[in-house]
């Protein structure tokens, strides 16, 4: 009598491989005639209606293409339709002002860029000027140059904090690659 042969997953079926499996799978073909790719990008049969054409990327873009959202409005109903919309997300305008909202390409954080307000610098910026501009600025008021005096101490400090924060910065950038 042949002894079952056992199990290689130890009742732990995720063990097993991708192809583990022997059970076929299902896959759904875009809905266009003659096509044979799968059907994963869900479209409208009709407006409002629940049921839906299943196409590949491609069919969809084409049954997407001629789309209008405003077709059979009149003027009054899409600016009606339109200013609705815009008061629907309305927050997300209300939000802006948690990002970055300086000049330049939004690379630099809130952060850097009063750093670089600080040291009198643009946000254009590399880190040979900010390094430049933090010893030009960091001489003119260092404690050894100007002892006891509080208003130079606390900008030393504040530009000492500044280029701190540009430094940490490009280190983080330099990281990332």
């Amino acid at each position: 009598m042949a002894k079952p042969r056992r199990s290689v997953d130890w009742g732990f079926p995720r063990w097993r491989g991708y192809e583990g499996g022997r059970e076929a799978t299902t896959v759904r073909l875009c809905d266009r005639h003659g096509c044979d790719e799968p059907g994963e990008c869900p479209a409208p049969k009709a407006p409002n209606s629940p049921e839906r054409w299943m196409f590949c990327q491609k069919h969809a873009a084409e049954y997407n293409q001629k789309w209008d959202y405003f077709e059979g409005l009149d003027k009054a109903e899409k600016a009606a339709r339109t200013k609705a919309e815009q008061s629907e997300n309305a927050g997300y305008a209300e939000a802006q002002h948690y990002g970055w909202a300086g000049s330049g390409d939004g690379s630099r954080s809130a952060d850097e860029m009063r750093a670089l307000d600080v040291l009198g610098l643009e946000a254009d910026a590399d880190f040979a000027m900010i390094k430049k501009a933090w010893r030009e600025k960091a001489k003119e008021v260092h404690p050894d140059v100007k002892p006891g005096d509080e208003d130079a101490a606390k900008a030393f400090q504040a530009f000492s904090l500044a280029y701190e924060v540009l430094k940490q910065a490009e280190e983080r950038r330099e990281w990332r690659g």
